[in-house]
């Protein structure tokens, strides 16, 4: 195992066994202990991204790193986790349940995540899953699996505060996927250390039957550099970020540019949405935003931008099924203790079924979701198993939400429940694009 994994097997390690304690419990210190854990293996939480950051161009001769790809090709897949696979899962799962859980509904309320809550997730280390370990990364080869498999139990706590802390790991995952030398010696850095800052994908344009091929922001060449034009939408922590990646219109096909937030041109304003409110999703505004070429993201490739829309919806179906299970486990207990005519409600053959058919698709989901990112890690073909994750999420993810809120009846439709809320959040899956990556 490489010395960046071992630094973080061994701190995720101890988070796990803490968490499973009763011991502190008991004792009334497990707020206290966790935090000790933390500055142990972490050197302390990191603090919410300063505004007005500048990014400082450092030189790196040679090629880009990258992450290794898997070496077995198959079109056959196993679906049990490894055993770090399980420990990273069970511990950002436990961390969604300790954290995202109980302070979903207040950031849900003021459209945006805690700032300490985004530091305590960065402590986690996922912004360093897609970024090569020479850059400082937390795993030697590439894994949209184990990302997918994080995204799925953050998302199991809350999706918006989910997206929010994904954000900036999205971004990190493009540059050292697609960055040369010079844009991961100036980025990476800042991505992976002690002060993670704010930073988003931005896809999404404000229009309706939005079709992430056919861009309506542009990028003109001018000199050696580029003057980027038009507006982005649904921009996941847009007003705090301090780097964007940004799709746009260039020589008739689209392509990714780096954009710093203190350019000028850049305007930023809130636009909370239906769900994800806790992600705190923005308006992005470029007007006459001059970039050098620097900016251009992976020589401005289709093939990169294709890929990036494509791992982008294999996220997106990861958020979806994480929430889509909290729905499942949520509903179980209930209709199993909720008394209605001298029996529970799970004896009515309708409420069973209807329980069935959701764990069902759920299964299915995963299954689709879990075999786009391994053939993503094998380096095969996956265009068509990513559009088929997303497409069944779509459908199938809002369906399981709204048949959560109808088994819990006028329980379903009040914030005192959360299935209102992960109901409304499920919508998301169907509608976004970019924003998250594995």
């Amino acid at each position: 195992m490489a010395v960046a994994d071992k630094g973080m097997a061994l701190g995720l390690r101890a988070l796990t066994a803490l968490a499973g304690s009763d011991v502190l419990d008991r004792l009334g210190l497990r707020d206290q202990a966790e935090r000790a854990v933390n500055n142990a293996t972490k050197g302390g939480f990191r603090a919410a991204g300063a505004a007005g950051r500048t990014f400082s161009t450092v030189s790196r001769n040679g090629e880009p790193a990258r992450q290794k790809t898997g070496s077995v090709r198959s079109d056959l897949f196993d679906l049990t986790p490894d055993d770090e696979q399980a420990m990273m899962r069970e511990t950002v799962g436990g961390f969604a349940a300790t954290r995202f859980r109980p302070a979903a509904l207040d950031a849900d309320a003021a459209c945006e995540p805690p700032a300490d809550l985004m530091s305590q997730a960065n402590e986690l280390g996922i912004t360093m899953l897609g970024v090569p370990e020479e850059m400082g990364g937390a795993l030697s080869e590439r894994s949209a699996v184990t990302s997918a498999l994080v995204t799925e139990a953050l998302a199991k706590g809350d999706m918006g505060l989910a997206l929010a802390a994904l954000s900036p790991a999205a971004v990190a995952t493009a540059i050292g996927l697609w960055g040369d030398s010079g844009q991961q010696g100036t980025y990476l850095p800042e991505l992976t250390g002690e002060n993670v800052p704010a930073a988003a994908l931005a896809i999404q344009e404000p229009r309706a039957i939005f079709d992430p091929f056919e861009l309506k922001t542009t990028a003109k060449r001018s000199g050696d550099g580029f003057i980027l034009d038009g507006e982005k939408s649904l921009v996941a922590r847009g007003v705090d970020s301090e780097l964007f990646i940004v799709g746009a219109d260039l020589d008739d096909h689209p392509a990714l540019f780096i954009v710093e937030a203190a350019t000028q041109g850049v305007l930023v304003e809130p636009q909370p949405a239906m769900g994800v409110r806790a992600a705190a999703t923005a308006n992005l505004k470029l007007s006459g935003v001059n970039l050098k070429a620097e900016a251009l993201l992976g020589e401005g490739a289709p093939a990169v931008y294709a890929d990036c829309i494509r791992l982008g919806r294999i996220a997106w179906s990861a958020l979806a099924i994480g929430t889509a299970q909290a729905v499942c486990d949520y509903v179980v207990p209930y209709v199993n203790e909720r008394i209605a005519f001298g029996e529970p409600i799970s004896h009515r053959q309708a409420v069973a079924f209807k329980v069935a058919d959701m764990a069902t698709e759920l299964e299915g989901m995963r299954l689709v979701m879990l075999r786009a990112a391994s053939r993503a890690d094998q380096g095969l073909d996956f265009s068509r198993e990513s559009a088929l994750a997303r497409r069944l999420v779509a459908q199938k993810g809002m369906q399981i939400g709204s048949d959560g809120v109808q088994l819990l009846g006028g329980h379903g439709y009040i914030k005192e429940h959360p299935v209102e809320r992960w109901y409304r959040d499920l919508r998301a899956a169907g509608v976004f694009e970019g924003g998250v990556l594995v």
